[in-house]
């Protein structure tokens, strides 16, 4: 039997809490207003101006601020190299941890953690998670006038072909090693260049023949829009499981393991490898960052990407806006960095260099 003082006492005690809870929440609020106002938030994308993430750190940076208490102003810089494994070094371990720099890296950056590279200096685990605004495919493609007409000559030719590359967290790389290990499709990765405009200038020089990028990416911006209209390449595999309407003429490497039998370790290891499609175009803050700025930038982040305006300027680009929330990614990450010991192993084979 619950004694009178000690009921009274709880029923008191829930009253003051419900009582204080809209107040508690209004100085947050006001707190963080206090620490915005006259500021200026920093987005580092990974990678090279021009690319697919850097378009769309800058579609953000126009938007975020007005959801922001104290609406700071929101600035774009680019720290490209090593598929965006130097600007995560640097929010993680450099930049001030006080919610006033942000990464927004390669969505495929922990397969660099995951294969043990020792240029990562970060734990993705630990990075707070804010948002990701797109779940994306990846593809790869050829020059059309190159004697590989599908991804069965690759499989079945001599001397693998030259593909540009950002390096080892990239679409590129990605593909490349994906198509390898399931189907026995080598390619030679040239890697090394600051985003995919690079590539694709390297592309038109001849000095590499096929490149991996993001369906999306490739379906919104130049020079890709006018080389789909002058046919300049074809489409050799996708990494959905279904195929995208866009990409029709292209197997995807879920159709392809059925086609070549592939064993079902390596399966698993395309599993793993194809995690980051799950979050496309992620932005994060370092470990450090006080908790009520983490949930005061995942709260603005979601209604940012959710601006009628924002997802207007989107669909211009022809870009679907697909919101995943911060605290669904963190569980995530934890859950793609925890990958069999062999699983393990064969990324760390294909990734270390």
């Amino acid at each position: 039997m619950v004694k009178p003082r000690i009921l009274v006492a709880s029923v008191l005690l829930t009253f003051v809490s419900l009582a204080l809870s809209p107040r508690l929440g209004s100085i947050a609020w006001a707190q963080a207003e206090s620490f915005y106002k006259g500021k200026t938030i920093r987005i580092v994308v990974g990678l090279s101006a021009g690319g697919g993430y850097d378009r769309s750190a800058r579609l953000l940076s126009r938007y975020w601020g007005k959801y922001i208490p104290g609406n700071p102003e929101i600035i774009v810089q680019n720290m490209p190299g090593a598929g965006a494994v130097i600007a995560a070094n640097y929010v993680y371990s450099v930049a001030k941890p006080d919610g006033l720099t942000v990464l927004a890296p390669h969505n495929n950056i922990y397969l660099s953690q995951l294969a043990g590279n020792k240029e990562v200096k970060f734990d993705m685990r630990k990075f707070y998670w804010i948002g990701a605004s797109e779940k994306d495919d990846m593809m790869n493609f050829m020059r059309a006038d190159a004697p590989y007409k599908s991804i069965g000559d690759i499989v079945r030719g001599k001397e693998p072909p030259k593909c540009g590359s950002t390096g080892v967290g990239s679409s590129d790389y990605v593909m490349a090693r994906l198509l390898e290990e399931t189907i026995g499709a080598k390619f030679h990765s040239i890697t090394g260049y600051p985003g995919s405009t690079e590539i694709a200038l390297a592309m038109e020089r001849g000095e590499v023949i096929c490149q991996g990028l993001t369906v999306s990416t490739y379906f919104t911006r130049e020079p890709f829009l006018t080389w789909q209209k002058t046919g300049f390449t074809r489409f050799l595999a996708q990494s959905g499981r279904k195929r995208d309407p866009r990409v029709s003429g292209a197997p995807t490497i879920y159709e392809l393991m059925d086609e070549y039998k592939t064993p079902a370790t390596a399966r698993r290891l395309a599993e793993a490898m194809l995690l980051g499609n799950e979050w496309a175009r992620p932005v994060l803050v370092a470990p450090g960052v006080p908790q009520d700025r983490v949930k005061m930038l995942r709260d603005s982040y979601a209604k940012a990407v959710s601006d009628p305006e924002l997802v207007a300027e989107a669909k211009k680009g022809r870009v679907e806006v697909k919101l995943s929330r911060g605290e669904e990614l963190q569980q995530m990450a934890q859950e793609a960095m925890e990958q069999p010991p062999e699983v393990i192993e064969r990324v760390k084979k294909l990734f270390v260099q």
